[in-house]
């Protein structure tokens, strides 16, 4: 396992940043007054501080720190505007990757968690930057030169997901982060309520959705640590090898629940070459890539890792797709009602469309 232990200086030039960009200007806050908050409190964190922004993402703001002492840290907050209760969840995040980074090693360890708005204006966690290849709509170069760099990555994952859920939550005190019985239910509900706020009108195709799942919910399910966003994207992987993971991100949704809700969400997430050029066209993933697994194979693999059987996957791939146009239209509306001016959001409406078609057509089978 990793040292996680101490951030590990890196010289300034060591690496290229092609995520990284200047601050957006209506996401920027008083950068030596966080600065000066941080001085004492995080190793390294001495001299001059230099902040810039990782453009990739829809929804927390994410930003690397820079110390002359030589140590990078990545902070985290929520999104602008409004947010949904217990969402964006800066303390939830703190708290997991406070301890887990001790039994996970793809867990970057948080170092520090503050709730005072006046530093930066809204609630933040500090992380250890880790270094790697985070890939989303094209393979980087490092990658696509190995034809079988898809297939190695999606083994990697899915082999990551299964140690993660295997992690003994207990033994890391976080046995109050959620409660397991139950949580399918509450997942299919809360989601719907959040549908409900965030909706421009009436859906009826979405109303079905929520029926269909409902109707659906397990009897019993396991329960182990669940990310509740586990994607290729939110997958950093070592430069010189795509079959290794470096780090799993974005920790504020972690919670105590089924394990196979991670991997609905995974296959949401997932693209192959025959999906209807809709789903290919909201892919988070290179889409047409052809040296990835198919959502059956991770299935196979996840099944085969874990050590376990699997069942009524359909279900929990359905309730993925609903979570994620869910999370899509609260972005959409933050962005209709003027309360983020990122144009990337400004297409999300149809995004939402072509999800719900989608889960309506794996609800049919």
């Amino acid at each position: 396992m990793r040292d996680t232990s101490t951030p590990s200086p890196l010289p300034l030039s060591s690496l290229s940043e092609p995520d990284l960009i200047d601050v957006r200007a209506d996401e920027r806050f008083d950068e030596a007054r966080l600065a000066e908050y941080l001085r004492g409190k995080l190793p390294g964190a001495e001299g001059d501080m230099t902040v810039r922004q990782f453009g990739g993402g829809k929804a927390n703001l994410t930003f690397q720190l820079r110390f002359s002492s030589g140590c990078d840290y990545v902070l985290r907050r929520p999104p602008l505007g409004p947010i949904a209760p217990s969402s964006h969840d800066m303390g939830r995040e703190y708290r997991v990757l406070s301890v887990l980074h001790r039994a996970l090693p793809f867990a970057p360890r948080s170092w520090l968690y503050c709730d005072d708005d006046r530093v930066i204006g809204a609630p933040f966690q500090v992380m250890t930057r880790c270094h790697g290849i985070v890939v989303r709509e094209h393979l980087p170069r490092p990658f696509a030169v190995d034809p079988s760099a898809g297939r190695k990555m999606s083994g990697a994952l899915v082999d990551a997901l299964a140690a993660f859920h295997a992690v003994d939550y207990a033994a890391l005190g976080l046995s109050q982060l959620g409660k397991p019985d139950g949580f399918v239910q509450r997942q299919v509900d809360g989601w719907q309520r959040r549908w409900q706020r965030a909706r421009l009108h009436d859906d009826p195709q979405v109303d079905w959705i929520y029926r269909w799942l409902n109707s659906r919910v397990p009897a019993n399910s396991a329960n182990s640590l669940v990310h509740n966003d586990p994607k290729l994207d939110n997958t950093m992987f070592a430069a010189e090898d795509p079959g290794r993971v470096i780090a799993i991100l974005d920790w504020d949704m972690c919670t105590l629940g089924d394990p196979l809700s991670d991997l609905g969400a995974l296959l949401t997430y997932w693209t192959q070459p025959d999906d209807p050029p809709a789903v290919r066209a909201i892919a988070m993933m290179p889409a047409g890539e052809q040296s990835f697994m198919s959502r059956d194979e991770l299935v196979q693999r996840y099944a085969s890792s874990s050590r376990s059987e699997i069942s009524d996957i359909r279900f929990y791939h359905v309730l993925g797709i609903f979570r994620l146009l869910v999370i899509l239209q609260q972005i959409y509306i933050r962005y209709v009602r003027g309360q983020t001016r990122d144009q990337r959001f400004a297409s999300l409406g149809d995004a939402v469309a072509a999800l719900t078609q989608w889960a309506l057509d794996i609800a049919d089978g």
